[in-house]
């Protein structure tokens, strides 16, 4: 059975918007699976790869499965222009979350205006990542998805923990989805929502501060940090 409303499930992994977009705020609340879920993603994103096979641009959140022992990882990502073909240049944070995400529903979302992306868990900002250039920020429309797929290759300890099918069914939970913004065909003169409710845009001190709490205390890994990435490849860094 295919439901259509805002968004369209056309198979029992995932989601799609209908219509796609140019800036905007995304969110959703979503419960991870329990236990054993090393190698599976469940994911929240913007992309346009069906549009741009080879050169699309995409904006994640990925929840990285884990062993029993040790807590999930939330993944931000945003790249440009993907290939597909291993030359992909990731931006990836990962952060550790201040609460059990299998236990009850959290508020997860992404705000993309033409300035700036920024991350939210629970409402308090966890990443911004400005436009320091057009090389190096989305800049074509994109379409909502979700999905929990097999990533065994890298998703948990760079590989070292597989996807065991003994374990399954692997169930992502998603519900209170909240688009807000300026569709591909929007008139020049629509805006994105601010991320602030104090401001006309950006942060507010506020949640500057917030930010700066979570990255401080439960971030685990930052691409413009790693000693083997190559930043000529990530100016922005």
């Amino acid at each position: 059975m295919i439901v259509c409303s805002t968004f369209c499930v056309t198979a029992g992994s995932g989601f799609k918007s209908i219509k796609p977009y140019k800036s905007g705020y995304f969110g959703t609340a979503v419960k991870l699976h329990p236990g054993y879920t090393a190698g599976v993603i469940t994911s929240f994103y913007l992309s346009n790869s069906e549009d741009h096979p080879g050169n699309h641009d995409e904006i994640d959140i990925e929840f990285l499965g884990t062993t029993p022992d040790k807590p999930y990882i939330l993944q931000t990502n945003v790249y440009m222009r993907g290939s597909g073909d291993g030359n992909i240049i990731g931006r990836e944070h990962r952060i550790h979350l201040w609460f059990d995400p299998t236990q009850d529903f959290h508020d997860y979302a992404i705000l993309w205006t033409p300035n700036e992306i920024i991350f939210f868990v629970d409402d308090v900002p966890i990443r911004r990542y400005p436009r320091k250039s057009d090389v190096t920020f989305p800049l074509k429309p994109m379409y909502v998805y979700g999905s929990i797929w097999d990533a065994s290759s890298w998703a948990t300890e760079n590989g070292r923990y597989k996807a065991n099918y003994g374990y399954q069914p692997f169930v992502g939970r998603y519900r209170n989805f909240k688009l807000k913004g300026c569709e591909a065909d929007s008139p020049l003169s629509c805006l994105p929502p601010s991320g602030s409710p104090t401001t006309t845009g950006g942060l507010s001190r506020q949640q500057v501060v917030a930010m700066q709490w979570v990255q401080s205390r439960y971030k685990v890994y930052d691409y413009c940090l790693d000693p083997k990435r190559d930043q000529t490849q990530t100016p922005e860094c």
